[in-house]
């Protein structure tokens, strides 16, 4: 009976899932073109882009991995909010100068970006590549994370591998069509129950099992003391220094992270990304709930291990709530799975169709096709990602292990070349180069943290520092190459024209121009 219910709830709000994705494109004539589809037509408000952005951070992770750290380590968990922090203040001048920049010159994405400011198409296919590596990993952990909760809340009525086809499926369903537009209207529904459920389960836990927050607390300070303190239980490694320079890396990458540029790029004008950078950190209280109620399983659900901990959370709820109820949080927590990857799923088609298969001569270039291309390889990257998930999950766990700290590495490229127009492309080539590959040696070695630092840290100052080498030492760029004064003006940064709406679209951002392949600047 209660797998009945559990199950009954679930596949209700994900029918509605999929109805809400496609509604958001009703009455706009099958979606629009690539900008429409990839950055919703760069016309969403603050509240659209902040349930986005807020969607796109709190992922499976909060309910599955952040109640999995309590439980295993305790403190270092935490850096988790001081990232997500720091980046948003970041956020606030990097958003509205990447808004700009891209609006001028009818870009969709950072590879659109990073070719325009180097006039070399080509680096932006690489940099899909490496990005698509980069991003992967999230899709599948993703799908993973959704399997694990849905079976989980079914009582086991839903099989893993159904659990993630279900998850395939539902995002695909309405990210094909309805691209950012359709991942922002069905954030609105996770945030909703997100925030309710995650609100009540701060309040019953405690009182159900403790009699209240007093008499937690009390016990983990009495009995799980190590838990409250750096570098947490387990082997170490996360002092201090980890997570100072955790939090630096991170907050950095984060802005530059392909799924938030395309948020940035969704925004109808700089004012709303400044105001949303000013509202997300509200949203990072939320992440103490699943963390606390991990260290609050300790004593409930003692001695899991391994995988079993990520679960701590729901092993709380599946037996104290009613089915109903665990249905709900179990939607809540599968939404903060479909909506990062279908975000996910959004980005790499956009890179692959718009900086690779669109740009390739002929027929593959036209503006027409490069919407369709994005489309094919969304459904293609998530296919991909669910069979590893079903054949070889390690194949893509491993490389999660670079993601962010790989990602880390663009950011000397994206934000440095566009702020100083000195950085050469071999320079800005070479660092990333440099950078990659040093974090992929001490990462896949075990080296990570490096005397308690970061590895992306470490990646990140070898990448700098090989690129003003390069700059200051090496050939400059030749004619081709040198970004004219206009790409680079430092209005991109702080734009005062960039909150008036009414504005007239420049000559680039023309829907002809906007889907056409990418040149280099004349």
């Amino acid at each position: 009976m209660n797998a009945a219910v559990a199950t009954s709830v679930f596949g209700a709000f994900m029918v509605l899932t999929v109805a809400l994705g496609l509604l958001a494109v009703r009455g706009r004539g099958r979606g629009g073109g690539l900008t429409e589809w990839s950055v919703g037509g760069r016309s969403m408000g603050t509240v659209f882009i902040w349930v986005l952005m807020a969607g796109e951070g709190y992922t499976s992770f909060s309910y599955l991995g952040a109640a999995g750290w309590g439980y295993n380590t305790g403190a270092p968990v935490l850096y988790v909010l001081a990232y997500m922090s720091c980046g948003y203040a970041i956020g606030y001048v990097v958003g509205p100068m990447l808004w700009a920049y891209a609006r001028r010159h009818g870009l969709v994405g950072i590879t659109d970006i990073v070719a325009h400011r180097y006039r070399r198409p080509w680096l932006g296919a690489a940099v899909a590549l490496l990005a698509t590596v980069c991003l992967l990993p999230y899709i599948q952990l993703q799908i993973t994370g959704m399997g694990v909760v849905v079976s989980t809340v079914s009582y086991g009525t839903i099989s893993l591998n159904w659990a993630y086809f279900i998850g395939f499926a539902v995002t695909t369903a309405f990210v094909v069509i309805s691209g950012l537009r359709g991942s922002a209207w069905v954030s609105v529904l996770k945030d909703v129950l997100v925030i309710a459920t995650l609100g009540f389960l701060a309040v019953y836990v405690p009182l159900h099992y403790f009699d209240g927050y007093g008499p937690f607390l009390d016990r983990i300070v009495a009995e799980k003391p190590q838990w409250l303190t750096f570098p947490g239980h387990g082997p170490g490694g996360l002092g201090q220094v980890w997570f100072i320079t955790t939090t630096v890396v991170n907050s950095l990458t984060v802005v530059i992270f392909p799924t938030t540029v395309a948020g940035y790029l969704g925004a109808r004008n700089a004012d709303a990304l400044r105001r949303n950078a000013m509202y997300l950190p509200f949203y990072n209280v939320l992440l103490f709930v699943p963390m606390l109620l991990g260290m609050a399983a300790l004593f409930v659900v003692p001695g899991l291990t391994g995988a079993d901990s990520n679960l701590a959370l729901f092993k709380l709820v599946v037996d104290s709530l009613p089915a109903w109820a665990v249905g709900v949080i179990g939607v809540a927590a599968a939404l903060s799975s479909i909506v990062p990857m279908a975000v996910f799923m959004l980005v790499i088609g956009t890179m692959w169709g718009r900086s690779v298969l669109g740009a390739l001569p002929g027929r593959a270039a036209r503006p027409d096709r490069q919407k369709r291309w994005s489309q094919l390889v969304v459904v293609a990257a998530g296919t991909v990602a669910l069979l590893l998930t079903y054949t070889a999950p390690n194949t893509l766990v491993r490389l999660s292990l670079i993601s962010y700290e790989g990602m880390a590495q663009l950011v000397p490229m994206l934000l440095l070349g566009l702020v100083w127009r000195r950085l050469t492309l071999r320079a800005a080539v070479s660092g990333l180069a440099a950078g990659f590959a040093l974090v992929c040696v001490l990462v896949f070695r075990g080296h990570d943290p490096v005397w308690g630092v970061n590895a992306g840290l470490v990646g990140l100052a070898v990448n700098v520092a090989v690129a003003l080498a390069v700059t200051w030492l090496g050939p400059p760029d030749t004619d081709d190459d040198r970004p004219d004064a206009e790409v680079l003006a430092l209005d991109d940064a702080f734009p005062e024209d960039s909150a008036r709406p009414e504005e007239s679209p420049r000559p680039e951002e023309s829907p002809e121009v906007d889907a056409a392949p990418l040149r280099a600047s004349p």
